[in-house]
């Protein structure tokens, strides 16, 4: 699941970054209305959250600006403005939920589920990903491999998403740290063979196929 955060804000964009990729999004951040627009012309995401307040292009004439040129992508606005005429000029601007600030992050991500849930466009990015018997629904965060649910702490839940949306395609310890940690990557540290051992642990250990391989000195794939 593909999550844009366009915000200008750094403090607002590293709160949604993080507690999204936690939840096992991967997240892209676009800091102004421009640098969405381009993103969104050129990159397919799942959803975008968008803040309307920004420099230069604001959030309400970046999404204007994306719907005229057929990007149907779904939208939740991030605003200080909270008056009923102010949400209704979002929703008409081609918005699809509209969140006051400041907001509580649950309620961030529950919408974001909600709109996820109703968006159902053939140039969506997959939400049900399926690899020999192994099956993750992105949306409930439900994994079942031979019929049988497997439960995952965040961090190893968001290295397996990682994963399982790129079959057969070795990832590198330092893309693995980038994309769920958020930060540098440092080669002593062992974070990532701790998480993909606890992955193993519910993914491959009680059964015959084995689904994820270590590349020796590369980095890591799951494929069948």
């Amino acid at each position: 699941m593909k999550i844009l955060i366009v915000e200008d804000d750094e403090k607002t964009a590293a709160l949604l970054s993080n507690g999204l990729k936690q939840s096992g999004y991967a997240v892209s951040r676009a800091q102004d209305g421009l640098d969405g627009l381009a993103m969104l012309c050129s990159e397919k995401f799942n959803a975008v959250v968008v803040d309307i307040m920004m420099p230069g292009v604001d959030g309400l004439t970046m999404v204007e600006k994306i719907r005229q040129k057929g990007v149907e992508t779904p939208v939740i606005f991030l605003s200080a403005k909270n008056t009923v005429s102010d949400r209704i000029k979002g929703l008409k601007s081609g918005g699809d939920d509209y969140l006051v600030k400041p907001f509580d992050y649950l309620e961030l991500e529950a919408r974001l589920e909600a709109i996820l849930r109703r968006d159902h466009s053939e140039d969506a990015v997959g939400t049900k990903l399926k690899l020999a018997d192994l099956e993750l629904d992105c949306l409930r965060r439900k994994v079942e491999r031979n019929g049988q649910q497997l439960e995952f702490a965040a961090k190893v839940f968001a290295i397996f998403v990682y994963l399982m949306q790129r079959p057969g395609r070795v990832v590198s310890k330092s893309m693995i740290m980038s994309q769920v940690w958020d930060y540098d990557f440092d080669p002593q540290t062992n974070v990532v063979e701790a998480a993909i051992y606890r992955l193993r642990e519910k993914v491959d250990k009680d059964f015959a196929k084995k689904l994820i391989k270590t590349v020796r000195g590369v980095g890591y794939v799951i494929e069948d």
